[in-house]
């Protein structure tokens, strides 16, 4: 099984996309709320080098995160079609 993980922050629009498409396509994710959790918070700088959200890591793989809601990234890794 495939194991999603997305980091997020409570008044992210492009995180709720994210979580939504998550939700359309019955994917299981946890959920990382940046702002609450300052240890995930500060793995997904020091892995990324990034400080936006979403950050989407599948299956552990932070060499290949998605930064952001992008639907097209999310079906490709997912194996989703449309």
């Amino acid at each position: 099984m495939t194991k999603v993980e997305i980091f997020t922050t409570p008044t992210c629009i492009h995180c709720k996309h994210t979580k939504e498409f998550f939700k359309k396509h019955n994917v299981n994710y946890i959920e990382h709320n940046v702002i609450q959790d300052r240890a995930a918070a500060k793995m997904m700088i020091e892995k990324t080098a990034q400080q936006g959200v979403p950050v989407t890591v599948i299956d552990g793989n932070w060499d290949d995160f998605i930064l952001g809601f992008d639907e097209s990234k999310l079906r490709k890794k997912l194996e989703i079609k449309r």
